[in-house]
């Protein structure tokens, strides 16, 4: 948690070192008003001063008048730090995310991260407040309250260091048991953030299989084990303010009954006895800040040490300096290339060989789970092979910069995803320098002229993952979205399964004449029969590579899949 205060906090040094500047103030004004009632009881009240009375009264008033603008001060200050070290460190956690390469994203999962960028840094915006707010005025008003009791009686301040000393071990035997406790509820309140998240995006699966008591079930079994283990941090955390209660009431008992005998032999008077139980109830009040902060600080110090992991990770793709892809009649090498996914049983691709030429098109085909989707990934380097190397344009692909490849490579995922924003905003993510003219260019190829067509044209708004589209509208949208920036490249994932066959059609032609390099991972043959060259998968290994009819000769696992779907068209 240090680290991160040193990190952030030195944005806001005037706000560190002011507010809680201020809220001494506040602190130094409440240890005087024990010292000014004692002062009432002892010059006015028992000596029966009305004017000293009026005056060491109106003396209160602008104390507290001053203590409570000194407080306002500090609370401006704490919260103005506190935003911004929150702001700053969600910002910069979010771009580290995206700088984090695919199998580190895999390792944690989405639900963690929203966790970890949410709730966790919440915490740690929450301790600095407090920070600034209360660890300087809560221990200064225990420590100020001990050393003025010394001042009016030694053996009355005895009592107060005894009891501060219990209490303060006390605090920290609790903190050091919640703390590891506070790991497990910041799991189990992933695990609720994940079921959720599940059923937001799936909610029209949810609702079609008619799932919704399964799915309230579920989610009420992780928030009752989120609860009980919550309830277990805050019961343990629960037994300081009670135990400081206890021993500032037998502090308060001792003090009545040695000041007793102190007021009687004249050694100290009425207003110092008022004036010590004063002090004792300041203490409490301050332990049972503490105890709060304890619970704050060690659910902090939790989210910290989470919120460092992820920090602290480096992507394990290393990229070149190559800012262009040379000139070369063969596009793609894969020269023996296998790829493990961590804590994976067996590869999902094993001893992958072939090579694609410029300008061909190129199909992917395989059952389910047969390694398509992954051996795309690493050709578009989202993974490095586990085994073996994969050269572009002649060169390792590690030796490209990533804007090169980013910016030559166009992909569509098998899931169409758009943002909740205008159609010009999701057709410009690879550049936003591109003209009205090229998107419309790129429409007009996706056969997305239905938002040429609309009323608001490219300015026609996406709702949150294009549910007011349709799947085929979305998968067109995505496409031209691929093809916008001119890429050298084009990946296609699956990416036409939505589209009737004369779209479908009406676009593969339209993407040859463009005369880039295209790969299509398809379970339509008719989509790649007169592609240059067909690749066929079967758990994570090629088991036939050729043209349509050479395959239909030569794999039995292109045969199956021809053969089942000539039946169906049968």
């Amino acid at each position: 948690m240090f680290k991160l205060y040193k990190k952030y906090l030195k944005y806001y040094k005037k706000e560190v070192i002011l507010g809680p500047l201020f809220k001494l103030f506040e602190a130094i004004f409440e240890l005087i008003v024990p010292l000014i009632m004692a002062s009432i009881i002892d010059k006015g009240i028992n000596e029966g001063n009305t004017t000293y009375i009026w005056q060491m009264g109106s003396l209160l008033i602008v104390i507290s008048i001053v203590g409570f603008c000194s407080t306002l001060v500090c609370q401006y200050f704490a919260s103005k730090a506190s935003q911004g070290v929150g702001t700053r460190l969600r910002d910069d956690l979010f771009k580290h995310i995206l700088e984090l390469d695919f199998s580190q994203i895999d390792n944690f999962g989405v639900s963690e991260l929203l966790t970890r960028m949410n709730n966790d840094i919440n915490q740690v915006q929450t301790s600095v407040a407090m920070l600034i707010r209360l660890v300087i005025r809560a221990p200064f008003i225990v420590i100020g309250s001990i050393c003025l009791a010394f001042v009016i009686n030694i053996y009355a301040g005895l009592i107060f260091l005894a009891v501060g000393i219990i209490i303060l071990f006390s605090a920290l035997f609790i903190m050091y048991l919640t703390i590891p406790k506070n790991k497990i509820v910041q799991k189990d309140l992933e695990q609720v953030t994940n079921i959720a998240k599940e059923n937001l995006n799936g909610i029209r699966v949810v609702k079609a299989f008619n799932k919704e008591e399964y799915e309230k079930s579920r989610l009420e079994k992780a928030t009752k084990i989120l609860r009980l283990d919550a309830n277990k941090v805050s019961k343990i955390a629960a037994f300081l303010n009670p135990i400081s209660a206890i021993l500032i009431a037998i502090a308060i008992l001792a003090i009545l009954k040695i000041s007793g005998n102190l007021v009687f032999d004249g050694i100290i008077t009425q207003g110092d006895v008022t004036a010590l139980v004063n002090y004792l109830n300041q203490i409490l009040v301050a332990i049972f800040v503490v105890c709060n902060l304890i619970q704050i600080f060690g659910k902090a110090e939790t989210s910290a040490i989470r919120i460092n992991q992820v920090l602290a990770l480096e992507s394990n793709l290393v990229y070149g300096d190559l800012n262009e892809i040379t000139e070369d009649e063969v596009m793609y090498k894969v020269d023996n290339v296998s790829f493990t996914y961590k804590d994976a049983a067996k590869p999902s691709l094993e001893n992958v060989s072939f090579t694609i030429n410029k300008g061909d098109l190129i199909g992917i085909v395989g059952g389910t789970g047969s390694g398509k989707t992954t051996l795309l990934s690493l050709l578009n380097r989202f993974y490095d092979p586990s085994e073996g190397r994969i050269y572009l344009a002649g060169k390792n692909i590690k030796e490209y910069s990533k804007s090169t490849l980013n910016n030559n490579i166009g992909y569509v995922f098998q899931k169409s995803l758009l943002a909740n924003q205008s159609v010009r905003d999701n057709l410009v993510w690879k550049d936003e320098n591109i003209l009205d003219q090229d998107l419309t260019e790129a429409l007009e190829i996706a056969c997305a002229n239905f938002i040429l067509e609309s009323e608001d044209g490219l300015d026609k708004l996406i709702y949150q993952g294009g549910k007011n589209l349709s799947g085929g509208e979305r998968q067109r949208l995505c496409i031209a979205r691929a093809i916008a920036n001119k890429p050298q490249i084009l990946m296609l994932d699956d990416s036409l399964s939505a589209l009737d066959f004369k779209t479908d059609y009406k676009i593969r032609q339209a993407l040859k004449k463009l005369g880039i390099t295209i790969i299509l991972v398809t379970e339509r043959l008719d989509q790649i029969k007169d592609a240059n060259l067909i690749l066929v998968l079967d758990n994570g290994k090629l088991v036939g590579k050729g043209k349509h009819d050479e395959l239909l000769k030569t794999s039995k696992v292109y045969q199956e899949i021809y053969d089942s779907q000539h039946e169906e068209v049968a």
